[in-house]
C-alpha cells in the first residue's frame, strides 16, 4: 500500500493498493470510511483492476523470431547471448508484472485509458502482428527513461468503465510530464488510445497527509 498527497483540486490524498485478496483491500476502504476520519472523507473516484502479463511480453520463441528479423542466425554467438540474456530477464519481468514492488520514487501519477473502437482507428480489429508492433515501439519510447520513470499498467476491463490503469513514478514531476508527451507521439498513443483523468502528487506517509489537509485528532 502507498499513500500520496494530491495536487490541485480533485482530491485531496489517495491510496495505491495491491493484494491477491481483493476483500482485504475493501476492508481498508471501509476502515477509512467507517472510522474516526470518516466524517471528515468524501470518496471521489476509485479505479479496481487486476496485475497481468502483458500478451506483448514476448517469450524465448518470439524473442528468437525478433534477432532473425535483425539478421542475426540461431547458433552464432551474438545470438545466443542475447537469447540466454533475454531467457534470465524474462522470469523477472513476468513476476513484476503480477507481484509488483511499488517503487519510493517521490513523484507519482495515475490515468486510466482505453483503446480506441472506432472505424477508422479500431484497435481490436487490428491482427495482432501489428499490434505488436506498435506496442514494441511504445515500449522503446519507454525504454529511454530508465532510472527516472517506472510503470505499473493493470487491467480493468471487464471490471471497470476504463480498460486499463497506468501508473507512474518519478524521481521528480519533471520526468512525468517528460515521459507522457514524448509518448504521445507513438502511433499506439497517437492513434489509437483515449485518456482518463490525471491525479498527480506525492508519495507521503498518512499523518503528514493529514497535517497537511489540516485534519487534527
Amino acid at each position: 500500500m502507498q499513500t500520496f498527497l494530491v495536487m490541485g483540486h480533485k482530491a485531496d490524498f489517495g491510496i495505491m493498493m495491491l493484494d491477491p485478496d481483493p476483500l482485504k483491500l475493501d476492508a481498508v476502504h471501509q476502515d477509512l470510511l467507517y472510522g474516526s476520519l470518516g466524517p471528515a472523507i468524501c470518496p471521489v473516484w476509485s479505479f479496481v483492476s487486476l496485475t497481468e502479463v502483458s500478451e506483448y511480453l514476448p517469450d524465448e520463441q518470439r524473442y528468437a523470431h525478433r534477432l532473425e528479423e535483425e539478421g542475426l542466425k540461431r547458433g552464432e554467438e551474438e545470438f545466443e547471448r542475447r537469447l540466454a540474456q533475454y531467457a534470465r530477464r524474462l522470469e523477472y519481468m513476468r513476476r513484476q508484472r503480477l507481484e509488483p514492488d511499488l517503487p519510493s520514487w517521490p513523484a507519482y501519477c495515475f490515468y486510466p485509458m482505453n483503446k480506441r473502437r472506432q472505424p477508422e482507428t479500431n484497435w481490436f480489429l487490428l491482427d495482432f502482428a501489428t499490434r505488436e508492433r506498435l506496442m514494441a515501439e511504445h515500449g522503446e519510447s519507454g525504454i529511454a527513461f530508465a532510472g527516472k520513470v517506472t510503470q505499473l499498467v493493470t487491467v480493468g476491463i471487464g471490471l471497470e468503465d476504463w480498460e486499463w490503469g497506468v501508473s507512474l513514478w518519478a524521481r521528480n514531476p519533471q520526468f512525468l510530464k517528460d515521459i507522457v508527451y514524448r509518448m504521445r507521439y507513438d502511433e499506439a498513443s497517437a492513434r489509437y488510445a483515449e485518456f482518463g483523468p490525471f491525479y498527480s502528487g506525492y508519495l507521503m506517509p498518512p499523518r503528514e497527509i493529514l497535517d497537511r489537509c489540516r485534519i487534527r485528532e
